[in-house]
């Protein structure tokens, strides 16, 4: 996904969920979920140009290439929790935290 621009992103999402490992650029919503490094679920590279695409990808394939490493990214993406219910949640604890620092509560 070498979105120049991504606001919220579905397609990580559905992909990490399904077992199908991102390639993103760090932008917007893709920046948000997709991570990597140790404890990574995909593959991200910052500037919007071919050799950064091209170098995530290599770094996906070399990953590929190691059927366990492969296994452990997948399955992590697969396990995480991008549902509604989890989001709301979050964001029920940050009105909570506001609503403490106006002293309203």
């Amino acid at each position: 996904m070498p979105s120049r621009f991504e606001p919220c992103g579905l397609g990580q999402l559905i992909a990490l969920r399904y077992g199908s490992v991102p390639i993103v650029r760090a932008t917007g919503g893709l920046a948000d979920t997709v991570r990597e490094g140790l404890d990574g679920n995909g593959f991200v590279f910052h500037r919007y140009d071919t050799g950064d695409f091209g170098d995530a990808i290599w770094r996906a394939l070399q990953c590929y290439r190691d059927p366990a490493s492969w296994a452990i990214v997948r399955e992590r993406g697969m396990r995480e929790d991008h549902s509604w219910g989890t989001a709301a949640q979050q964001y029920a604890g940050v009105y909570e935290s506001a609503r403490r620092l106006i002293g309203r509560g």
